[in-house]
């Protein structure tokens, strides 16, 4: 049976052209939560309706396998309808992150997608650009927006996996949003994917952000959406308490979360978190059943994760992001 076609508006997402330009105005960022799974959907829609956060839901291409691509369209369009309901209008954007080629993003822009990414930051430049500029043809033609990268991010996350960063380059960001035609770019300065982001030594501290490289972005592209990824906290609370509990999680460290409200602060406008609330759901069920180890059903310690998860999100956007009371 053939997959039917389906533009986002229908499903009441949105892209994120305006989000953006409101959030370069006032100098916050656009929190771009990963989810997996319905608990994780409804703790993000919960927590930016309760602290009138615009958001970017958004999926790997992992993930969308797992969660079935036409139930995953009709998981977006519930998390619309559930905020309608909650009485709350939040702009919701549903992105993919990640996307790596131009069959996968052509594939999700038809299934309702608002936002794609392409990313050839591992590819030569030359063919970055062209790969990112075919995706970005066809957004076009959907009114969906493109996120393009330029420079790797070490660590690991689903298909994403690099050994060492590569810094971005300022000289060549100019360059590639003009032949491109990308609505925002996804930039390397110093964040990674995954919980394990810094190989530290006993004592050391974790190494600053680059933020002369994005200074630099910003004044080759003044007013440009700029995007962090593998910006995660890695709250040490939730990996004490895996490791309490059977877990088995040393060395787990991320960014600072003052770091990230200066690059809020800046031109970056959108930051994406994923493994903050993977280790608050993975925390709370450890927990949950090294407490109650007789327990089978499923709600009661999902019910717990939700519950951990929404507190996080809540968090994240009043204190790290500045997005709060932003919708």
């Amino acid at each position: 049976m053939e997959k039917q076609k389906v533009h986002y508006s229908e499903l009441g997402l949105v892209n994120t052209k305006e989000m953006f330009a409101k959030a370069m105005a006032g100098k916050y960022a656009i929190p771009a939560y990963n989810f997996n799974n319905l608990e994780q959907l409804q703790a993000i829609v919960t927590a930016c309706v309760e602290t009138n956060s615009p958001v970017i839901i958004q999926v790997s291409k992992g993930a969308r396998s797992y969660a079935n691509e036409t139930m995953l369209r009709f998981m977006a369009m519930g998390a619309v309808k559930m905020a309608r309901e909650m009485g709350s209008n939040i702009p919701i954007c549903l992105h993919l992150d990640h996307g790596d080629s131009y069959e996968l993003c052509v594939s999700c822009i038809d299934s309702g997608f608002s936002s794609v990414m392409i990313d050839g930051s591992h590819l030569p430049y030359d063919e970055n650009v062209a790969l990112t500029k075919r995706v970005v043809e066809y957004a076009r033609q959907h009114n969906v927006t493109v996120e393009g990268e330029l420079g790797v991010l070490a660590g690991i996350e689903d298909e994403v996996s690099a050994e060492h960063s590569t810094y971005t380059k300022p000289e060549e960001v100019e360059d590639f949003v003009k032949k491109t035609g990308v609505d925002s770019l996804a930039i390397s300065i110093g964040t990674s994917h995954g919980a394990y982001k810094f190989k530290l030594k006993p004592g050391e501290s974790v190494p600053p952000l680059r933020f002369d490289i994005l200074t630099e972005c910003e004044k080759r592209i003044p007013g440009f959406p700029i995007v962090l990824h593998g910006a995660s906290s890695v709250l040490q609370e939730y990996v004490e308490l895996i490791n309490a509990h059977g877990g088995k999680m040393d060395g787990a460290v991320g960014v600072p979360e003052e770091q990230l409200r200066q690059a809020a602060a800046s031109a970056v406008c959108k930051i994406n978190i994923d493994s903050d609330g993977r280790l608050a759901v993975t925390a709370k069920v450890r927990e949950y059943f090294a407490k109650d180890p007789k327990e089978f059903d499923p709600r009661k310690y999902l019910g717990e994760a939700r519950k951990e998860l929404i507190k996080l999100i809540k968090h994240k956007n009043e204190a790290v992001l500045g997005s709060a009371g932003r919708a």
